[in-house]
């Protein structure tokens, strides 16, 4: 029975995120606030889902500088993971401590159903990737992060990415030696923030040989590449962190703030999802047939 949970293990998503990233294929990722859009990212057709640590923070109503607890999010993403067949790749933000702290968050996300995460090189208390203020620790430091986290791991299927958000602070140079870094020290995947445009981009690409991710983020410092243009280049996986959360928030912004003003929702109906819809993607049905079937008995001699 698949009603609780999804049809596929978690080794078995695992398996098809790596897969996914050897493909050839660009892995297209939105960002799932909540387990009903994970579900309606896989409806749609993408690849996988990303749980951004910038939209668990706001959904908590909290800023994004380190202030989510390895609980919060690993509680979260469980949740998350578990409501999709589709692989899961989260934010770990800088691991939730000391290197032991890596290796054991790993633990922790791979018992959830997550099937990978990246961590970061920022010094902790962390900032979001699109702002000043952010601080990088030593590559030194940071390869003991990844070694401890690699070290950790139980499926070796779990994919462990390296975000390094030195691009923005000491160049776009030093950004590539860290990537060559973090491959070395066991890193499946390298993401780097806050690259300028595609020219940069396709710098990257040329300089590293291992999986790439790029971060198609709203208002950044990114130039929004398609994901034409993304695959073109040579990148196996892109995710839009917040994209689905800014579009919800915009929209009920918009209906609060007409039904303050008119006092009704009605005119607000076209653009709502339909319950009919919503029950859709819960599979309303099936789980009504299968409470029916439950109590569908009689007791003999009754």
């Amino acid at each position: 029975m698949d009603l609780f949970s999804s049809a596929v293990t978690d080794t078995d998503k695992r398996k098809a995120l790596r897969a996914g990233l050897n493909s050839g294929v660009l892995q297209r990722w939105p960002g799932a606030f909540s387990p009903l859009v994970a579900k309606l990212i896989e409806d749609i057709g993408f690849e996988g889902v990303y749980v951004s640590g910038a939209v668990l923070s706001a959904d908590l109503g909290l800023p994004d500088i380190g202030l989510t607890t390895l609980t919060e999010v690993t509680a979260r993403g469980g949740q998350i993971a578990r409501a999709t067949n589709l692989p899961s790749l989260i934010d770990a933000d800088t691991g939730f401590g000391e290197p032991m702290s890596a290796a054991r968050t790993i633990a922790a996300l791979e018992d959830a159903g997550l099937s990978g995460c990246h961590l970061e090189d920022q010094v902790n208390p962390k900032r979001c990737g699109h702002l000043d203020g952010k601080a990088v620790v030593e590559t030194g430091e940071m390869v003991k992060r990844l070694r401890a986290a690699v070290a950790g791991r139980r499926d070796e299927n779990f994919v462990i990415c390296a975000r390094t958000d030195a691009r923005a602070l000491e160049g776009l140079d030093a950004a590539i030696d860290r990537a060559k870094a973090y491959a070395d020290a066991g890193a499946d995947l390298i993401f780097t923030e806050a690259l300028a445009d595609a020219g940069e981009f396709e710098k990257f690409r040329a300089a590293v040989d291992i999986p790439l991710l790029a971060n198609m983020t709203e208002f950044g410092k990114s130039e929004l590449l398609t994901a034409q243009q993304l695959g073109d280049l040579g990148y196996n996986a892109v995710i839009y962190p917040v994209t689905t959360l800014r579009i919800a928030m915009g929209a009920v912004e918009a209906g609060l703030r007409e039904i303050s003003e008119k006092g009704t929702q009605a005119g607000l109906l076209d653009g709502m999802q339909h319950r009919s819809r919503l029950y859709e993607l819960l599979r309303y049905s099936e789980y009504n047939e299968f409470d029916t079937a439950t109590f569908n008995f009689t007791i003999p001699g009754a």
